[in-house]
């Protein structure tokens, strides 16, 4: 006789001998089957004994929910998309994922939801779009977009989405989790005027990004409130080679400035080469502050004073949002990290 529960854990068509049930669980416990799925559906409406009870039957019984069962009756697939919209090169060569990624797996551990990676590009018949749009996952999390990347919206409009990063076209009811980049843009170059410089460049990030743009307006900010003029700039794409060849127009263009603020240490390592190359030494010829403290902060020569912003604390917070909105929560739309200076031999 088969029998479907609707709501809980439990599937069965026939009797399986050594499959452990959810009412064996519950006998074993000493609480009704439905206390048992509370349980297992992770619900707060269990007595703290009533749960220990229930995790102690579970671990002695080596009992197994049933996620298809689950999916079925909440109509939930128990499944996240991670949707970065960037090249694999980038991808696969920034630590900036790897320590985002890192975070969001943290995030996770505690859940039973299921991260599937996505890196997509913006096409209209994108097979990334149409699957998430399919019921495929609950929601989706989106890493570093550009103004170009319109096919999230149709994402948006089909899951709940947090974004790492302000997003493009900032709406009321969005959310995301980022550190304030006009703030921290402002602290780098403020440190270097604060340092006696006057004569400061900048290379930022790509300005179809809100961080290459945001990093940008506190640069400006900074030298507008010394009363200094905006120097060389150039952009360089938040990639080591793009860092590399915003260094070189910036030198043909003219003198090297006397400090510079990278929006992203990639970028500063390629700066630092061709500086490198062109004779010029780091930092007695230009002082140079970076952005991100990643690995490459510390691995190049000099290593650099660089913004520390908290990519793998960001990465757990944006599952936290997430999943409370999966749960029905009401979590803030805007959560903003905080951000450190590193001094270290650079400037």
């Amino acid at each position: 006789m088969s029998e479907a529960v609707v709501g809980e854990e439990l599937v069965r068509a026939t009797p399986y001998r050594g499959a452990v049930t959810i009412e064996e669980v519950a006998a074993a416990a000493g609480v009704s089957r439905s206390t048992v799925s509370r349980v297992v559906n992770g619900s707060t409406a269990v007595s703290p004994a009533a749960l220990d009870a229930v995790n102690r039957a579970i671990a002695e019984l080596n009992y197994v929910p049933n996620r298809a069962a689950r999916s079925l009756a909440s109509r939930q697939t128990r499944a996240l998309a991670l949707v970065v919209p960037e090249d694999t090169t980038r991808f696969f060569g920034d630590p900036f994922f790897a320590a985002i990624v890192s975070g969001i797996n943290a995030g996770l551990r505690s859940s039973d939801y299921v991260l599937n990676l996505f890196i997509a590009s913006d096409d209209p018949g994108d097979k990334t779009t149409s699957y998430l749009r399919s019921g495929s996952v609950d929601g989706a999390l989106i890493a570093s977009h550009h103004t170009s990347d319109t096919f999230i919206d149709r994402i948006a409009a089909a899951v709940p989405v947090v974004y790492g990063g302000r997003p493009v076209r900032e709406r009321a009811t969005d959310y995301y989790v980022d550190v304030d980049n006009v703030r921290a843009g402002y602290d780098a170059t403020r440190y270097l005027i604060e340092r006696g410089y006057t004569d400061i460049g900048t290379i930022t990030g790509p300005l179809t990004m809100p961080g290459g743009v945001d990093r940008l307006a506190g640069y400006r900010r900074a030298l507008a409130e010394a009363g200094l003029p905006e120097g060389a700039h150039a952009d360089g794409g938040f990639t080591t080679d793009g860092g590399a060849s915003a260094m070189r127009r910036i030198l043909s263009a003219g003198p090297a400035p006397r400090a510079l603020f990278i929006a992203s240490d990639l970028m500063a390592q390629g700066a630092i080469s061709v500086l490198a190359g062109a004779g010029l030494k780091v930092p007695a010829d230009v002082a140079i502050i970076g952005f991100d403290d990643s690995p490459v902060a510390e691995t190049v020569d000099p290593p650099l004073t660089t913004i520390r912003q908290p990519s793998f604390e960001q990465g757990e917070h944006m599952v936290s949002v997430l999943l409370d909105l999966l749960a029905g929560g009401t979590p803030p739309h805007a959560t903003i990290l905080d951000t450190e200076l590193i001094v270290r031999q650079s400037s």
